[in-house]
């Protein structure tokens, strides 16, 4: 196996190196913010509305599940349907591009949430809190 940085070409490195202009950059951070990665989890699972989203992705603000909506959405990885009715309904769902994503996404997630506990323990035993 090439362990060299070279043979990364083609992950966001050029050359070796990850330049700072790379285009991946700026879709990674969308996609990898915290809210980012859990809007579209929560989307994976069904289509949701406004309301459905904000209880589902707990302790997100109004602000940033509107900034995190429009963000992914300019991407092409979240469609926002408006209904035309009163009151005014709209449904939020994964592309084909964004259901792609979590199929790379979901791995990721479900080794996090295996691992979280004993990550966050060994951090506490390394770095105990002082009271």
């Amino acid at each position: 196996m090439d362990t060299s940085l070279a043979s990364l070409n083609g992950f966001g490195f050029t050359d070796g190196v990850l330049p700072s202009a790379c285009p991946t950059r700026i879709v990674l951070n969308h996609v990898t913010s915290t809210w980012g990665v859990l809007v579209l989890v929560a989307l994976s699972q069904s289509d949701l509305r406004w309301g459905e989203l904000r209880r589902t992705v707990q302790g997100i603000s109004e602000k940033m599940l509107a900034q995190t909506l429009r963000t992914l959405e300019a991407d092409g990885f979240v469609l926002r349907t408006a209904q035309p009715t009163i009151p005014p309904r709209v449904d939020y769902s994964l592309t084909a591009r964004g259901h792609e994503l979590t199929e790379h996404l979901l791995p990721l997630m479900s080794w996090i949430a295996a691992n979280a506990d004993d990550i966050l323990a060994d951090e506490e035993a390394e770095h105990p809190q002082q009271a």
